[in-house]
């Protein structure tokens, strides 16, 4: 999966968390102004509601650099670039296949799909916005301009369309020729009522709604948010046109409104998508008509804006959670396990500390790739194949800008070459296997390149122990030949009291989100077992260190454990 596919993923998965955050603003917004129907009239409410679902839509698209990104010590356990394209190649060293293709998992189609359905969305509103900016220039040009001391510019018209405010930059009043047969109070209410809209600077809250509704076209809360926003408009100038007016005034802007309905029956369609405010709806009218003659509705402006600030900021704190750059600081300062297990019966010899936590495998991922690659038919034996180093692929440290076989990688943890294995196995062949081997929570979803390196695989030491007993038991249904040359990569010296010892480190820093106070933290694994006499001691060691976030965990562990090995050992 290359870095384009992640990204599509990672868009997918921002429009689905986005739809979700529309529900709850949606859903948050709708009760609280069930509780208190003055809400209805504050713009602000919906506006920023529609914002706080663009925010959490752009906030989930952030790269992941910005989360929580791994950096090499001395080995190589470190946030993954893109596999270059030079995986992709064909004939490289015997004993691997000659046509290796990029397989793409369905979740990276069902990704590109969507980016090309919301592509499509996206013009597509782009397009009605424009076809109704072109119907109300189309308008002007063939309007009279007329004076008003009120306002900059008047243009009269010859068509069926509503009094309506267009702009925002230059804001003009179109008025229907129309206009001039009904009642003059009438007309002049139904002006005032427009320019009402100009003083309260409505057209730029309604360019930005229309904005962020563009931007998230795919969600249903963005046009009900939107609605609403439109709706509020028209009641709050509805409120401060009949403000301190007599009753005959109020009755005379109702019957403006019944009016104008009847005015722009037959009003362009192309108008629809057009920055501009104007029209009265039939769903609307009996709600305006029955705050008209009830003003009393209108009260308690100020609590309904206090209350809708509050559950947005509900809503909205509630979608921040669903960032994972927030997680930092669930994460614990310091974690130490010192797990061994009977391979034999599972009993536990040795657990100390947390033993349930789970965190990345780094480079003790190796021995699952290991045996997948073996079983799979893309490694043949300890020195084969042997792939040449290639410009772009991942080159942090000397060893890794070589010729590698499987000894080397191993030993060098060469993330490059891991990276070749599971890229021929494809996202859904590695899948299986993890499904198999029930690789902790089996998650690949941080790509089949870069999935166990601080991303989101994430495996404890009981589940790494409860794994490498499955491996010494062969309980995997892999063939005998991925167990003996797994076995063979992972040997090391003999211990002084004679246990045989097959086992693999993995180190990995781990950096806080930008702008996060708390230092490094340094990741180090040791997993494996020792063997002597028929009898089998898994082994899993796992440390979280912020004080020493530069050293290499994974070897320096390895090298401690192994001083205490022996008399552990002799004392089990």
């Amino acid at each position: 999966m290359n870095a384009l596919d992640q990204l599509a993923i990672r868009f997918l998965f921002a429009s689905a968390g986005c739809v979700a955050a529309g529900l709850a603003v949606w859903g948050a917004a709708w009760l609280a102004r069930r509780a208190l129907p003055a809400l209805a009239m504050q713009r602000s409410t919906w506006l920023l509601g529609q914002a706080a679902i663009a925010a959490t839509f752009l906030l989930l698209l952030a790269p992941p650099a910005q989360q929580a990104p791994m950096h090499p010590v001395f080995e190589v356990d470190v946030s993954a670039a893109a596999m270059p394209a030079a995986l992709a190649q064909s004939g490289l060293a015997a004993g691997v296949p000659a046509s290796i293709v990029d397989q793409r998992s369905w979740l990276a189609w069902l990704a590109w799909a969507w980016a090309s359905a919301y592509a499509c969305g996206l013009a597509w509103m782009l397009g009605r916005l424009w076809r109704g900016q072109r119907t109300v220039h189309r308008l002007l040009r063939h309007g009279t301009p007329q004076a008003h001391p009120a306002y900059p510019a008047v243009v009269e018209v010859d068509a069926p369309i509503p009094p309506m405010l267009v702009g925002p930059f230059r804001p003009r009043l179109l008025l229907p020729r129309g206009l001039r047969d009904i009642d003059p109070l009438q007309r002049e209410l139904i002006v005032a009522h427009e320019l009402t809209h100009w003083r309260r600077g409505d057209l730029w809250w309604l360019t930005v709604g229309a904005a962020l509704q563009a931007l998230c076209w795919f969600n249903p809360a963005m046009r009900l948010l939107r609605d609403r926003l439109a709706w509020a408009q028209e009641l709050g100038c509805d409120r401060d046109v009949l403000r301190g007016r007599p009753p005959f005034e109020r009755r005379a802007y109702a019957a403006a409104l019944v009016a104008q309905l009847r005015l722009q029956h037959h009003a362009h369609r192309g108008m629809r998508g057009a920055l501009a405010f104007g029209g009265v709806t039939p769903d609307t009218l009996a709600a305006r008509v029955e705050l008209i003659r009830t003003p009393g509705a209108a009260r308690h402006a100020a609590w309904a804006r206090g209350a809708g600030f509050a559950t947005l900021a509900l809503a909205f704190g509630g979608n921040l959670a669903l960032q994972p750059a927030l997680a930092w600081s669930g994460q614990p300062a310091r974690l130490d396990c010192t797990l061994m297990l009977d391979a034999a019966s599972g009993a536990p010899l040795v657990e100390q500390g947390d033993c349930d936590v789970r965190a990345t495998p780094a480079s003790t991922f190796n021995i699952a790739v290991s045996l997948a690659g073996y079983d799979a038919g893309i490694l043949a034996d300890a020195r084969t194949p042997a792939l040449p180093f290639k410009p772009g692929y991942i080159d942090w440290l000397p060893a890794w800008r070589t010729t590698t076989d499987p000894t080397s990688w191993i030993r060098n943890s060469t993330v490059w070459y891991a990276q070749q294995v599971t890229t021929r196995l494809g996202l859904e062949g590695l899948q299986s296997y993890m499904e198999r081997f029930d690789y902790g929570n089996r998650d690949l979803s941080g790509g089949v390149a870069a999935a166990w390196i601080g991303s989101s695989l994430q495996i404890s030491a009981q589940e790494q122990a409860a794994f490498l007993r499955r491996i010494v038991n062969r309980e995997l249904g892999l063939t005998p030949h991925a167990y003996d040359m797994t076995q063979t990569l992972l040997r090391l010296p003999a211990l002084p009291n004679g246990w045989d010892v097959y086992a693999k480190t993995g180190t990995a820093v781990l950096e806080p989100p930008t702008g996060a106070q708390d230092p490094p933290r340094c990741y180090g694994w040791f997993v494996g077992w020792a063997s002597k006499d028929g009898r089998t001691i898994v082994f899993a060691r796992l440390t979280l260190d912020r004080q020493h976030p530069q050293r290499a965990a994974g070897p320096l562990l390895k090298e401690a454990f192994l001083r205490e090995l022996p008399a552990r050992l002799d004392a089990l």
